[in-house]
This record gives C-alpha cells, sequence and structure tokens, in this order.
C-alpha cells in the first residue's frame, strides 16, 4: 500500500504538529520530537553610509542569538562636515527582520551629532555585515544670523530753538554671537518710520517707528522739545531728543531699556532770555551736548560704525542725534550740527541752518534738527534692518534688497520700505 505525503508541519514517526517557531528535536535514540528552536543566528554590521557624514562603527559589532529573543541595544553616531549641522529624521534602509532603529540629535548647531540606537528582536536567519544606509537628513552650514536694527528717529522740536530730535534705537550682534534660527518659520522684520517734525511750537513732534527683526525690537527716538507746550524736556527712546531753552533736560536714551544699551540722552536747553537754544538729540554713540549758551545749539550725539554690509573696514555711521536749534538775542545764532549717523543740522532763527540737511537721514535713523518759528520742525530718518547669513539660505515674505557678491559665501538683505511682514529661510 502506498503512503500518503505529509502536510506542512507533519512528519512520520512523529505524533502531533509542531507549533510556530518549534523544530524537531532528536533525543539520541532515533526518536524525534517537537521543541523551541535553539540555533542561534548571527547579525553583523559594516559602518554605515550615506549623505558625506562621518559614521562610528556600530557597537556592539557582531551578536548572536535565537530567532525572536531580544536584540542586545547597538548604537553608531553620524557627525557632520565640520562647520554643518544636521537636521530632520533619517530614512534607514538595510535593517533585518524585527530589528529597529531610533534616532536622536544632540542639540542644533555647527557640528551636532546624530545618535542612532537599534534594538528589537533577533531575525530567523543570519544577517552577515550587514550595510545601512541613512537618508533624508538635512545636512548644511547652520542658519546663523548677523543682524542691525536701527529704528526711526525722532523729529526735531519747534521754536525760537528747538531741541534735536533722539537718533532711533540702535542694536547689533554683528561681530559678536550669531543668532542662530529655524527653516520654514516665520521671522517678523518691522522697519521704523521717521518722527514727523511739528507744525506749531505748542505741540511736540513725533518719536521715531521701532524697527524689529524677531525677538529684538530697537525703539524709535525720542522727539525734541518744542518751545510753547509746557514742558522743555526732551522726549524718551531708543536715544533722547534734546531740551529747550529754559534748561529743558534731555530726554532719556535706552528707553525702554535693552542690554547692551541701544542709544544716549538727549541735551539740555539754554538758559533762555536772551539765547534761545536747544540742545542736541542723543545718539547711538554718544549723548546729545547740552547747549553752550551764547546762542549755540547743542551737538547731536555721534552714531556707531557698522561694517556688516562691507567686505572690510569699518562700515557706515548710524543712529546720530540731530543737533539744536538757535536764536540769540533775535538773531540767528549757531544751530547745532547733526551727530555722524544721518542726524540732521539744526536751524537758526529766521531760517538759517548749520548746513545744507535738517532732517534725519532716512534708513539711517538720524534724530531730525532742532527747529525754528519757521515752518514744521526737521522730521527725523526711517529706520532701517539688515541681516548677514550664509548664502546656502534663501528667504520669502517680506520683500528686500539682497546682496550676495559683496561678501563671498554670504548673503546681506537690506529692508529699507517703511512696514512690517513675515520672512522665512529656507535652503536654496
Amino acid at each position: 500500500m502506498a503512503q500518503t505525503k505529509p502536510k506542512a508541519g507533519q512528519f512520520y514517526g512523529v505524533s502531533g504538529n509542531g507549533t510556530a517557531g518549534q523544530v524537531l528535536i532528536s533525543d539520541g535514540n532515533g526518536g524525534m520530537s517537537w521543541g523551541a528552536n535553539t540555533e542561534e543566528f548571527t547579525v553583523s554590521w559594516n559602518t554605515p553610509t550615506g549623505q558625506g557624514l562621518t559614521y562610528t562603527q556600530p557597537s556592539p559589532q557582531s551578536s548572536e542569538g535565537t530567532a525572536g529573543s531580544a536584540f542586545p541595544t547597538t548604537t553608531f553616531t553620524a557627525t557632520p562636515p565640520s562647520g554643518e549641522e544636521i537636521s530632520g529624521t533619517a530614512t534607514i534602509a538595510g535593517l533585518p527582520t524585527g530589528i529597529t532603529a531610533t534616532q536622536s540629535l544632540s542639540g542644533t548647531g555647527a557640528n551636532n551629532i546624530l545618535t542612532v540606537t537599534l534594538a528589537g528582536v533577533f531575525p530567523g536567519a543570519d544577517s552577515l555585515n550587514t550595510a545601512l544606509t541613512l537618508s533624508g537628513l538635512t545636512v548644511a552650514l547652520p542658519l546663523t544670523v548677523e543682524y542691525l536694527v536701527v529704528a526711526g528717529g525722532g523729529g526735531g522740536g519747534k521754536g525760537s530753538g528747538g531741541g534735536g530730535g533722539g537718533a532711533g534705537g540702535y542694536l547689533t550682534n554683528y561681530g559678536g554671537t550669531a543668532l542662530t534660527l529655524y527653516v520654514a518659520t516665520d521671522y517678523l522684520v518691522t522697519t521704523g518710520a521717521a518722527g514727523a517734525g511739528s507744525p506749531s511750537a505748542s505741540s511736540n513732534p513725533s518719536v521715531g517707528g521701532n524697527s524689529v527683526f524677531s525677538t529684538i525690537t530697537s525703539h524709535g527716538g525720542g522727539y525734541g522739545a518744542s518751545e510753547s507746550t509746557g514742558n522743555k524736556n526732551g522726549g524718551s527712546g531708543g536715544s533722547g531728543g534734546g531740551g529747550n531753552f529754559n534748561s529743558g533736560s534731555g530726554g532719556s536714551g535706552n528707553t525702554p531699556s535693552t542690554t547692551p544699551s541701544q542709544g544716549n540722552s538727549g541735551g539740555t536747553g539754554g538758559a533762555g532770555n536772551p539765547n534761545y537754544t536747544g540742545g542736541g538729540g542723543g545718539g547711538a554713540g554718544a549723548v546729545g551736548s547740552n547747549a553752550p549758551g551764547s546762542g549755540f545749539g547743542g551737538n547731536g550725539g555721534i552714531g556707531i560704525t557698522n561694517a556688516i554690509t562691507v567686505a572690510s573696514g569699518t562700515g557706515p555711521y548710524y543712529a546720530g542725534g540731530g543737533g539744536g536749534g538757535s536764536q540769540n538775542s533775535g538773531s540767528a545764532g549757531t544751530p547745532g550740527t547733526g551727530g555722524s549717523g544721518g542726524g540732521g543740522n539744526g536751524l537758526a532763527y529766521g531760517g538759517g541752518s548749520a548746513g545744507a540737511i535738517n532732517n534725519g537721514d532716512d534708513n539711517t535713523g538720524g534724530g531730525g534738527g532742532g527747529g525754528n518759528t519757521t515752518g514744521t520742525s526737521p522730521s527725523g530718518g526711517s529706520g532701517i534692518v539688515i541681516l548677514r547669513y550664509p548664502s546656502s539660505y534663501t528667504f520669502s515674505g517680506l520683500s528686500g534688497n539682497t546682496d550676495t557678491t559683496t561678501v563671498p559665501g554670504t548673503s546681506i538683505t537690506t529692508f529699507t520700505n517703511i512696514g512690517t511682514g513675515n520672512i522665512q529661510f529656507n535652503l536654496i
């Protein structure tokens, strides 16, 4: 009689069927029975590859265990090329069945480290010299940004000898610690407006508008004091405005306070009849001068040079204070000059001036010159925001002018249009 072919999982001479994962084991006397699979399998590793990273050999490099038993914790690390940063989550190809991977990054910024941990259970077959390939990460220079944020300058005071307007607040990290940001994230940019002059000696002019980048806020310059407001003191702000005659005090700078300071106080006005003279507006680099008397208005405080837009050298001045206006016994007197960095020159009684320019320069944050009794007093200058960052990144959103040629490998974006909006950085 012919034998019947056994079904899957059946063996002649052995009663019953084995369960999943069991194998036939000899008893040494010719008998067979079902039992646990005690065969050990080996998993060993090559050094991983992918994305131009430098990898360590997985440790332990080789492990043995039975199918389905716990696989020992195995780790390796990946580091980027010098100065670059790893971000994102890796896709890992080549993992044996049953073994899984978790991953973590040691912080952000240049030269961070990716650590991969392997765990799970042993596969049911050897996996020798296993080759893992990583992909899907972003490996690039970190998004580090240097900034210059200058607010709008304050308007100059109106009257016989108006106080000079204070410069807009000045904040920068250029030449210091760069700000580390993130791709595909909104960052606010605001370019502050100039503080308007006043058409009347009975009202003070306007403070400058704030300028903003991300969490950095530079405050508008304080106004220069007008003649007939009942308050002879200059306004406070990034830098303070100059006081009017009758010894009006200069406004306080660095208001609200920041570290480092964003500006300086304005100067004190003259002692009054017959010398109606205004104090100079404060600048980012120095206080505004007190009116020295004898018909002389105080000079505006000097601004600060910044080389964020140049390949080498000192760069231009920003945030100079406005010069105080003047009158001397009914004559013109000698008005103060504006501080380097866009400060406007003061006006003399009757229309004369210390120079051709009395408004603060736009895109410098300069304070307006102190006015006289004719027309509207000078306005301040508008502010500016400048960002410097690796040219492997671009941005979208608020319109700015980007220079990629002055400093190789670096983009310099300048925002001069008055207004506010968000920008996002992304890899090119």
